[in-house]
């Protein structure tokens, strides 16, 4: 849910890139608030164990070392409002520059299917009001079938077992990947996630 509500087309981005955030990306995208050093940790948790006022926080936050995100964006929104993976990297090939190509050489390395999952589970959380359920629920879809249906265990054997960091995905970036992406994403029946307390029965 936070990718669909991040600035502009930063979602997809991050979601297809898997780049990593520093502190000023983090708050630019939502995903944190406030800055604070490691060294100040140790003084904010026995202030905050002490008195409880989570204004202690705003006291220990200091401006965040520059990040990337902020500049980089009017290069982002541009390919990445494209509605799938096929037409995001179309536009990237349209319009060549240094970063795009960084950024196609990034992508060639992450699995397709998962890109494309990606790109379009934050196109759907982005369309009406979203809840945090609708998120929890559309990304249980994906997990439920990723080791059958997806490319995860392609992934672990690459990155863990074998470690030749080379996967072979079962899809191309040069391939369409709707008719992929749509059954990963389908309602699960009587296997839906389900966010009812259960009673304990112990």
């Amino acid at each position: 849910l936070i990718l669909a509500r991040a600035p502009g087309r930063l979602g997809e981005y991050l979601g297809t890139t898997a780049t990593r955030m520093g502190p000023d990306d983090a708050i630019y995208a939502g995903f944190a608030d406030t800055f604070i050093p490691k060294d100040a940790w140790p003084d904010l948790i026995n202030e905050l164990e002490k008195t409880g006022a989570t204004d202690a926080i705003d006291r220990h936050a200091v401006p965040a070392p520059e990040g990337i995100l902020r500049d980089r964006q009017p290069e982002i929104d541009p390919v990445f409002g494209g509605a799938d993976l096929r037409a995001i990297l179309n536009a990237m090939q349209a319009t060549p520059s240094a970063f795009h190509d960084e950024t196609r050489a990034r992508m060639a390395r992450n699995s397709p299917l998962a890109m494309a999952c990606a790109i379009e589970m934050i196109h759907r959380l982005r369309r009406g009001r979203a809840t945090l359920r609708d998120a929890l629920e559309l990304e249980y879809r994906f997990t439920y079938r990723a080791m059958e249906r997806g490319d995860f265990l392609e992934g672990v054997r690459a990155a863990v077992i074998d470690k030749d960091r080379a996967p072979n995905w079962q899809h191309s970036l040069e391939a369409p990947l709707a008719e992929a992406v749509t059954p990963m994403l389908m309602p699960l029946g009587q296997d839906q996630l389900r966010f009812e307390m259960q009673e304990d029965i112990t």
